[in-house]
């Protein structure tokens, strides 16, 4: 039995999955902020964000041809199938399992001035460190790391590694975009360190300040229908 629902489990998850994830997502009060910097790129685009904040970037990013990395693992497949049904383009990949040949596609996408929705801190972790396939990444095709965050409020976390957010449905929530940042493909290892640690930090940055965004009075961009 066990070795039947693990072979069925994306099959039969995957929809019921991506019908909630709709629901709560468009019953959202949503609040962009600063997405001028994503405005003023004219080249691809990676956006970077943590894997524990998503569901949101998921939702809003959908429909737009943008592409993912995901996994080769078995919730990958679920991953994968609900990722397809948000729109989006699926590289598969990781660290551990066909991550030169997710990097390599993803370096042709980007040259081609696709845009890619990246978790740099996934799929395993450790949480809120940028790992050094997607510096690599932006060094090969010169497109613009764009890091994000989002935060909504109320919100419950699964108790996984990243502390997976949910926003409760019909919650405030806010989508915080920071300046783009760019590798030059001629940066030297310890460079690129100092970018790779900028963009952790930038990250790190608008995450706290999308925590604490709803304990302050401010005025913000008007979001995309969600």
């Amino acid at each position: 039995m066990k070795k039947w629902w693990r072979a069925r489990r994306p099959f039969i998850l995957s929809g019921a999955i991506y019908r909630v994830a709709r629901f709560i997502c468009g019953s959202l009060r949503l609040q962009l902020v600063d997405y001028q910097h994503v405005e003023a790129v004219t080249t691809g685009k990676i956006f970077c964000g943590w894997h524990g904040r998503s569901l949101i970037p998921a939702n809003y990013f959908r429909k737009l041809g943008y592409w993912v990395i995901i996994s080769h693992s078995q919730d990958g497949e679920m991953q994968t199938r609900i990722f397809t049904r948000f729109g989006y383009n699926i590289i598969r990949g990781s660290t551990g399992r066909g991550g030169v040949r997710a990097l390599i596609e993803s370096i042709k996408v980007l040259k081609k001035n696709g845009s890619m929705a990246i978790t740099p801190d996934g799929p395993r972790g450790p949480s809120g460190v940028v790992q050094e396939g997607v510096m690599m990444m932006a060094q090969k095709s010169g497109c613009a790391l764009i890091p994000v965050s989002t935060h909504a409020k109320p919100s419950f976390y699964v108790n996984t590694w990243d502390k997976y957010m949910v926003p409760m449905p019909f919650a405030k929530a806010v989508f915080m975009f920071g300046e783009p940042i760019y590798v030059p493909p001629d940066s030297t290892p310890e460079e690129v360190e100092l970018l790779r640690k900028r963009l952790e930090d930038e990250i790190h940055r608008l995450q706290s300040e999308a925590e604490n965004w709803f304990s302050r009075k401010r005025v913000a961009d008007p979001a995309r229908s969600s």
